[in-house]
């Protein structure tokens, strides 16, 4: 067996890690926003290799003028704000009956 090395005092220096630091609701919002994030990026490449954002219009009226890369954001942004809603209620729903989901 390996001998374990010694306990160096500049250990003591360092920061404690980022986990012990996140309060219950940022630890929340992160388990539900980063995985909200990736999904709204798969939603995104899936839509677009479909359709070309130059066509789409507002309920069959004139083409949407916008610049692409401003269809590409907002259409990212609803996405994500899609997905992570979907997760926060999945969130707020696996919390025990009566107990805050939050805390």
């Amino acid at each position: 067996m390996l001998p374990s090395p010694a306990a160096d005092p500049a250990d003591d220096d360092l920061p404690a890690p980022m986990e012990s630091e996140l309060s219950p609701v940022a630890r929340r919002a992160l388990l539900v926003l980063w995985p909200a994030f990736l999904m709204a990026g798969v939603l995104e490449m899936l839509v677009f290799a479909v359709v070309d954002p130059s066509d789409l219009r507002w309920f069959g009226a004139e083409p949407i003028a916008w610049p692409l890369t401003a269809i590409y954001s907002v259409t990212f942004l609803i996405f994500w704000g899609g997905v992570a809603t979907a997760g926060a209620i999945t969130q707020l729903l696996q919390s025990p009956q009566g107990a805050s989901p939050w805390h």
